[in-house]
């Protein structure tokens, strides 16, 4: 489960650490508000927005072969909006003013981004169980004594041939 409070914190704490961001945004991938301190933003409408942003990003980072999602700068005429991957469930918005120094931003935007995906992360508890290995066909365990090739491949002994020792 998601605590709030500690999500609020850490977007104040941002704040507070960079004067010029005018509002800060948790929220899940999915478009769900989590967090926010956005004041006069109607922070749903952003968070809808945000998650629209992050599904072009990501096939955009994906067509051009650049790795997964980091980050997203939109500069406007009156200043910036920055989202960052906030672990895998959630992302980080924030809402700065154009005198910012964007290397700042990005660099707390950044550590605020990981702190998020601490807390959203779900518990050992909550995710789901891992699923077994498949294999197609039938399985044949291998043996200490089965020899193989360089290859990793089993040796299959000739009928008229004495197995040879493995080494």
């Amino acid at each position: 489960m998601v605590d709030q409070g500690e999500l609020l914190a850490e977007l104040q704490r941002l704040r507070v650490r960079v004067p010029q961001v005018t509002g800060a945004l948790a929220a899940s991938v999915d478009g769900l508000v989590l967090a926010q301190d956005t004041p006069g933003i109607e922070p749903e409408g952003v968070a809808a927005l945000t998650a629209t942003a992050l599904g072009v990003a990501q096939r955009l980072a994906d067509a051009t072969a650049q790795g997964a999602f980091r980050e997203l700068l939109v500069r406007g005429a009156d200043g910036y909006i920055a989202t960052y991957a906030a672990g895998d469930t959630a992302v980080l918005t924030l809402l700065a003013q154009d005198r910012v120094n964007v290397g700042r931003l990005h660099l707390e935007g950044r550590r605020s981004g990981a702190r998020i995906g601490e807390l959203t992360a779900p518990d050992e508890e909550e995710a789901p169980p891992e699923p077994a290995p498949r294999t197609r066909g039938r399985a044949r365990a291998r043996t200490a004594s089965t020899a193989t090739t360089e290859t990793g491949l089993p040796v299959r002994p000739s009928a008229n041939v004495p197995p040879q020792p493995t080494s």
